[in-house]
């Protein structure tokens, strides 16, 4: 009974980190987007404003 336990345990640990570690790159991802509409949009206003 003692080996179901650790399996199971060892089981929801290894969910656990699968969502953690794919919650992370959709982090990453939404944060670069982020950054790179944030560049896109101050090189518009710079170009824009020499015109």
């Amino acid at each position: 009974m003692v080996h179901l336990s650790v399996a199971i345990g060892r089981f929801f640990e290894a969910l656990l980190w699968a969502l953690a570690r794919g919650v992370g790159v959709m982090a990453a991802w939404a944060l670069l987007v982020v950054v790179v509409l944030g560049v896109i949009v101050a090189v518009v206003r710079r170009v824009w404003r020499r015109r």
